[in-house]
């Protein structure tokens, strides 16, 4: 056996710059597709995971996509004013407020489903299809075991932390 079969086939630290770089091409795509939401990435983000998702509250949808819940209420100001959403009051508690998505939103994020998935498409297209998939479902495992280990933290402030 030589010394090069027993190296690893890759370096150590060779999937964080391989995820680095897979993220940045795949947000600076992302930010062209949802150009025209009010929050971009950040609205797309919400109005998906209200239609898809239908957590019982606003906190919920903060805590799904850890987004800080200042943050998470200006964004919900700005979406109800473009009429993507209502805030519904829950009748069980009065404080609480759950967060369902107008017809408007459901026509919008339609629209902009169409343009990301053309992005995730694109990001995917040098490899084969069988592969595509296969990388879509590894990751989405790795990225749920990630964030049940740590669920406060936040996909927004990695993203950005590529910027700086």
């Amino acid at each position: 056996m030589t010394t090069e079969s027993m190296l690893p086939a890759t370096v150590p630290g060779d999937l964080g710059w391989n995820l680095a770089m897979v993220l940045r091409g795949y947000q600076r795509q992302l930010e062209t597709a949802v150009e025209g939401l009010p929050g971009g990435v950040r609205c797309y983000q919400v109005l998906s995971t209200v239609i898809h998702r239908d957590l019982p509250s606003q906190q919920a949808i903060g805590a799904h996509l850890a987004i800080d819940r200042t943050v998470l209420t200006y964004l919900l100001d700005t979406m109800v004013k473009a009429r993507l959403v209502e805030r519904i009051p829950d009748p069980s508690d009065r404080r609480a407020r759950k967060i369902r998505a107008t017809t408007e939103g459901v026509s919008v994020l339609v629209r902009y489903e169409r343009r990301v998935a053309d992005v995730e498409t694109s990001i995917l297209s040098a490899m084969a299809a069988d592969d595509a998939r296969r990388l879509a479902g590894l990751l989405g495992a790795l990225a749920t075991s990630v964030h049940r280990a740590d669920p406060t933290a936040s996909p927004c402030e990695a993203a950005e932390s590529l910027t700086e």
